[in-house]
């Protein structure tokens, strides 16, 4: 019943922009806060950008700050990240991840809190 689907991804070159969308299936936003983690080679997962729409809360890791932006559009029941001046270093496998009752206010999102995962979607930014 629960789903989380991804999609969006592909392959951008430094400087250009890709829009990320994260439907979610069998749970409204009402209820669970939508994060976007990233995965890169060899590299640990990351929380990258989270939005609540039960409390307008938002995270963005540093290092996406000024160029990412998360949104929500609840009719539709999905999640968008705008990301914008891709950088190589963005390079990662993407998921969507629901916490339900998450708030942002104060702490960011954190891996083990998330109740579900969606399978990902592949970004690719060359230099």
């Amino acid at each position: 019943e629960v789903q989380l689907v991804e999609s969006g991804g592909g392959l951008v070159q430094a400087g250009g922009s890709l829009r990320l969308s994260c439907a979610a299936y069998g749970f409204t936003l009402n209820d669970y806060a939508i994060v976007w983690f990233r995965q890169a080679p060899g590299k640990q997962r990351e929380g990258v950008s989270g939005i609540s729409s039960r409390d307008g809360s938002t995270y963005y890791e540093d290092s996406v700050k000024g160029r990412f932006t998360i949104s929500s559009d609840n009719a539709k029941n999905t999640v968008y990240l705008q990301m914008n001046n891709l950088k190589p270093e963005d390079t990662a496998v993407y998921y969507c991840a629901a916490e339900y009752g998450g708030s942002y206010y104060l702490y960011p999102p954190n891996y083990y809190n998330m109740n579900y995962w969606g399978e990902g979607t592949r970004v690719t930014v060359s230099s």
